[in-house]
């Protein structure tokens, strides 16, 4: 079910506000970035995501392709979310950070479904072996 939520850096400097249905799926990668940042992802359309604070608020780092976005807050340097363009995941897109919602309970945090993406091999549609430490 479509519902909006809030979310935010450590600090409070960056917040948004994103309507998602978190049941119909979240995301955790293995490749370098996500594995390192343990980054929780949902990803949704622009017009769903609402900045609520100044985007110079964030720092922006690219890496690969440079098709994506992850901004981070300038002062607690939390990664709240990520904004870009891939044809084949549907164009454009935000990609929030699940961890980063304030108005989330712990059990529906819990019991949210999960595709594990094998993105450091770049076979994003599967799973990668192991997991269990994503």
């Amino acid at each position: 079910m479509l519902k909006t939520y809030r979310g935010s850096c450590h600090c409070g400097r960056v917040k948004y506000e994103v309507d998602v249905d978190l049941a119909a799926g979240t995301g955790r990668c293995n490749c370098t970035f996500c594995s390192k940042s343990r980054s929780w992802g949902a990803n949704v359309k622009p017009e769903a995501f609402r900045l609520l604070c100044e985007e110079t608020d964030t720092n922006d780092y690219q890496f690969g392709t440079m098709s994506g976005h992850h901004r981070f807050c300038k002062t607690c340097g939390l990664h709240a979310y990520g904004d870009g363009y891939v044809e084949q995941i549907g164009g454009a897109f935000v990609s929030i950070n699940v961890a980063c919602l304030d108005d989330v309970a712990p059990e529906e945090l819990a019991s949210l479904p999960i595709h594990y993406a094998d993105g450091l091999n770049y076979n994003w549609p599967n799973s990668p072996k192991i997991t269990s430490y994503l």
